[in-house]
């Protein structure tokens, strides 16, 4: 298992998992965009292939993970846990201060994720998230990268 920056080659396999893993997925103008900025969009791959990626941005200190997904059919074998990982220790390289995130309430295997690796809820937007029968809230977490 690797972690790697993507690049303009990856768009397809990121746009299937996107649509795989997001009942309501991005635009692939939208991954474009974060795809031409450095150190943006990362990919974990397993033999070959690409498995999971993730979206960070770093502004004055502040990182906020934008978007993470891992194929359907490799969900519940580690792989959200390294490409976190990954970006907990790189974005501390870039001097991030604080990392922040949201997630749909009902993704319990994401939050018990997150809460692993001590991310705190900070915050809730009430009704962020669009649903196949309306919206649902988004939590907000927060980790301290600094002592």
């Amino acid at each position: 298992m690797s972690v790697r920056e993507a690049t303009i080659d990856d768009l397809v396999a990121l746009m299937l998992i996107e649509r795989r893993a997001h009942e309501h997925s991005w635009a692939e103008s939208i991954m474009l965009r974060y795809l031409n900025k450095p150190q943006t969009v990362w990919v974990l791959e397993f033999d070959n292939s690409v498995r999971a990626y993730a979206v960070v941005t770093v502004i004055a200190g502040e990182a906020e993970l934008l978007m993470i997904a891992v194929d359907p059919d490799y969900q519940g074998n580690g792989h959200g846990r390294a490409l976190m990982e990954f970006l907990i220790t790189h974005i501390k390289t870039r001097a991030a201060e604080r990392f922040f995130l949201e997630v749909r309430e009902s993704n319990m295997p994401a939050i018990a994720l997150y809460e692993s690796l001590e991310f705190c809820q900070s915050g809730c937007r009430n009704n962020y998230y669009p649903t196949a029968t309306g919206r649902e809230d988004a939590l907000m977490y927060c980790l301290e990268l600094i002592d």
